[in-house]
């Protein structure tokens, strides 16, 4: 019975684990690719997250996101009682090694892509932060039937339910710039200049690690999830 109990205790540890590495990967990401191509290589800002791959900076975002990939094709999470976190994550780590695997336009110019590894990536970007957002608003929010919702759950839930709409937003965003420049309503260079796509994008890759930190308890823990 006790060898049960440690079993299961050691389980418990091992996906928190999990969940944390992915929150800590996804949170601080932006951040390491802005200031290590900023202090190592003098690379400014980019147009997107995707366009450090042509940097100095590329092997750290390929890394990243593989190793992200792979953290979530091993997340399990729950099972049953309506949940399907397998299945899910399995998808969303293949989407994040494709987005790793098939890299932006090298023009690094945000938009319409206009080769196939440019699409491939956009079509792979977009299922990624769509199965993130999903994650986080709907998989994360479950509970447990037997179990009532603690002060800190509800906390925790609302914490997914910004993040998550942060994740859509941002995304949403990116399509709708894309479509303004491509439709010429506003000078792309005006637009462009700002970078907002890279900034979107941080704000969700964030998000997302925002998220999965909270559900790995590393910020908000209580011991009834």
């Amino acid at each position: 019975m006790q060898n049960s109990s440690s079993n299961s205790s050691s389980l418990v540890i091992s996906y928190l684990t999990l969940r944390k590495a992915i929150g800590l990967l996804g949170t601080f990401l932006p951040l390491v690719l802005l200031v290590g191509a900023l202090v190592l290589f003098r690379t400014g800002i980019q147009s997107s997250l995707s366009a450090y791959y042509y940097t100095g900076m590329g092997d750290v975002f390929v890394g990243t996101l593989c190793a992200i990939g792979v953290f979530l094709w091993a997340y399990k999470g729950y099972t049953g009682g309506g949940h399907n976190d397998d299945r899910v994550g399995n998808f969303a780590g293949l989407f994040a090694i494709g987005v790793a695997l098939f890299p932006t336009d090298p023009s690094g110019e945000p938009g319409v892509p206009r080769t196939f590894l440019g699409i491939t990536h956009v079509v792979f970007a977009a299922a990624f932060f769509l199965t993130l957002a999903y994650f986080v608003l709907v998989l994360f929010r479950k509970s447990h039937t037997d179990r009532s919702r603690t002060a800190m759950k509800k906390t925790r839930d609302q914490v997914y339910r910004v993040t998550g709409y942060a994740i859509l937003g941002s995304i949403a965003s990116i399509g709708i710039l894309g479509a303004i420049g491509a439709l010429g309503l506003v000078p792309r260079e005006a637009v462009q200049a700002w970078h907002p796509n890279f900034w979107l994008e941080s704000i969700a890759v964030i998000a997302f690690g925002i998220a999965w930190a909270v559900k790995g308890q590393a910020l908000l823990a209580d011991s009834a999830e």
